[in-house]
């Protein structure tokens, strides 16, 4: 690498140019007091007194300031800069000085990005192990007591073995969507797309989902009486993932005696928007940002009493971004909450009306 050098010779240049005014100056002076001024005389002095400087200053550049200026090269080489070593190696100072503060730019702003996404993984590997472990030691605690005798009592049997089993189903809740997400990620989950009517998805998320809504007394609606279908283009199993998790939600977080409202509007020539609102305790604005990471929870300790992975929201954002669309959510603390996304509208071909011809 330290052969592809661009060498300046600026300093040399000035460098021998006042030596050689310097030295002509005083020659001048000697010369005039000794009364044998002469100007080819001077001339040629100047001449040759400018080139010696330059060889002599040029080389002693080189030994001294290029040796050092390579081995900054090499060391920014050994750390694989890709963009110092296709280019030639300037020995200019100022070219040299920005070229090592771009690279020190760069290098600071990935060492940021490191750190940010290692106070990323420690979060999620702490999110990850505390999940897993609630039903883990759960499912433990209850087979333990069996085997230290609780076993021979027939009631405490079978009530220890159906909260066992609770326990080993949230555990793979759990896993399930942690590979869920891990495909959507890696982009490994294929999309099956079709044409079909949301409205009538909508309403089975709505059916499926009664009884759960009933015990808060919270009321699943349209905002108005959908007559005709709304036909988009999209997985029609994964947009009813989409659906029931923010559904579920809604519910989780809901008040008592309250309402989830689903609206589906145009939103563009192509594209419809789908809105699920509800008027529960609504999400401060400072967790809105992390409100679709992995595990991420608003009030930890409420969140967990509800149940759930953690996995939901992120779950839906990597479906939504699968289809290419928009995910948004507008929420008011203490007033409620709405997510929103949009939907592929099916094309809709003019019917063409074939009368019969006469002749």
């Amino acid at each position: 690498m330290a052969e592809n050098f661009k060498k300046s010779y600026r300093f040399a240049y000035l460098s021998s140019l006042y030596i050689t005014i310097v030295l002509t100056l005083a020659l001048s002076v000697f010369l005039y007091t000794q009364s044998l001024l002469n100007f080819f005389f001077v001339l040629s002095f100047v001449l040759i007194c400018y080139a010696i400087c330059f060889v002599i200053i040029q080389y002693r550049v080189e030994r001294f300031i290029y040796r050092r200026v390579r081995k900054i090269y090499d060391d920014i080489e050994m750390l694989d800069v890709e963009e110092i070593g296709d280019s030639p190696v300037t020995t200019d100072m100022r070219t040299l000085i920005k070229e090592v503060e771009k690279f020190a730019q760069q290098r600071k702003t990935e060492i940021e990005t490191l750190k940010i996404r290692e106070a990323y993984r420690k979060e999620f590997m702490g999110n990850v192990s505390h999940e897993l472990k609630t039903p883990l030691f759960t499912v433990q605690g209850y087979i333990l007591t069996l085997l230290d005798g609780a076993k021979d009592d027939p009631n405490i049997l079978n009530k220890y073995l159906n909260r066992a089993s609770k326990g080993v189903e949230r555990l793979i809740y759990i896993v399930n969507d942690l590979d869920m997400i891990t495909k959507l990620e890696t982009g490994d989950l294929n999309l099956n797309y079709t044409n079909f009517d949301i409205v009538e998805l909508v309403q089975s998320v709505f059916d499926l989902y009664e009884m759960k809504a009933a015990k808060k007394n919270i009321a699943l609606t349209f905002d108005m009486n959908y007559k005709e279908p709304i036909m988009v283009h999209a997985d029609k199993e994964r947009i009813q993932q989409v659906l029931s998790n923010l559904i579920v939600n809604s519910i989780k977080y809901g008040k008592e005696d309250g309402t989830t409202e689903v609206s589906i509007e145009d939103l563009i020539r192509n594209k419809t928007i789908v809105r699920v609102t509800d008027n529960g305790e609504g999400i401060a604005q400072a967790h809105i940002p992390r409100l679709f990471e992995r595990f991420y929870r608003v009030d930890k300790s409420g969140s967990r009493k509800e149940g759930g992975s953690g996995l939901g929201l992120a779950i839906v954002k990597h479906i939504i971004e699968a289809h290419h669309e928009r995910i948004y959510v507008e929420s008011d603390y203490r007033v409620g909450s709405e997510f929103s996304f949009t939907l592929e509208k099916v094309k809709k071909f003019p019917v063409v009306d074939v009368g019969t011809k006469i002749t």
